[in-house]
Parts: structure tokens; sequence; C-alpha cells
């Protein structure tokens, strides 16, 4: 894969909202550790929780409260590598 394929998780250091940024940050990368060239986590403010592949905005607390991981694999599986499976998470 030559195109960088990057996942931005950010967060709010007010909420103390950095356990579950890294939690999601590590289930991202468990589930796609050859698809993703970088993951990073942008500490941020006022209630803000965003997940972004390539700087595309798939997940917004305020639009959509919080992810469960399984949504926001298949929002990122869709954009890194459309058509593979996540096994009992597509079910």
């Amino acid at each position: 894969m030559t195109d960088a394929q990057r996942v931005q998780i950010e967060y709010c250091t007010q909420c103390r909202w950095l356990p579950r940024a890294a939690w999601l940050a590590q289930e991202l990368l468990t589930t796609f550790e050859t698809e993703l060239t970088e993951l990073s986590l942008k500490p941020g403010t006022g209630g803000v929780f965003v997940v972004r592949v390539n700087d595309e905005v798939v997940w917004d607390r305020r639009e959509q409260g919080f992810p469960e991981p399984t949504a926001v694999k298949k929002l990122v599986r869709d954009r890194v590598a459309p058509g593979r499976s996540l096994g009992h998470s597509d079910k």
C-alpha cells in the first residue's frame, strides 16, 4: 500500500477522555495493523471526541454520541480496506 492511511482521534483533555481515546486507538491498531500507516491522539478541549480517517470526520461525539469500537472499525474499514471482513464484528 503506497497511500498513507491515517487515523486521528481528537479527545477532550478537560473531560479526561484520554483513556477512552487510547483504548479506541489500541482497538484500531490491533484490527488494522497492516493497513494503517499512522494513528495519532490529538488533545482538544470543549467536549470534543472526533475520529478522522485521512482528515475526513467519520465519528463526532456531538452528533453521534460515544462510539462503540465495532461501529468505528466498520467506518475505518470502509475507507482503508474496503471489502475486508471484520469477522464477528460484521455480524
